[in-house]
């Protein structure tokens, strides 16, 4: 897979995108709702960004039943893995990063359970 390194940084450089990436690095594959109610967006806001990411081959999608997961597309390049791995271990215990990963272990309704809002 071609990435241009702008792709990249340019994902890196919006906060919705910066923190959904480092959300699926620590989590490997999250569905929209536990990704909405992590950052505390909208989902059409988020829908947007995940949009974008995945036009630009940053993450991959799938369909199970009513939920959409998201993970980061295994097919990057070395170097766009090691930028993303990198990146995670560095703001992980950093605001708001360690607050996304609080409100999402904290979710109720997660997509294991009956529903997911």
């Amino acid at each position: 897979m071609s990435l241009a390194p702008s792709a990249l940084f340019g994902a890196l450089a919006h906060d919705t995108r910066l923190r959904t990436l480092v959300l699926l690095a620590q989590h490997g594959e999250l569905c929209v709702c536990e990704l909405t109610e992590a950052i505390g967006v909208s989902q059409p806001h988020l829908s947007r960004h995940l949009a974008q990411l995945r036009e630009q081959g940053l993450v991959r999608d799938r369909r199970a039943s009513t939920w959409i997961y998201y993970r980061i597309n295994p097919a990057l390049p070395d170097w766009a893995k090691a930028v993303l791995r990198e990146t995670e271990r560095g703001l992980r215990s950093a605001p708001p990063f360690i607050d996304d990963a609080h409100r999402l272990s904290a979710m109720p309704n997660r997509p294991d359970a009956p529903r997911c809002a």
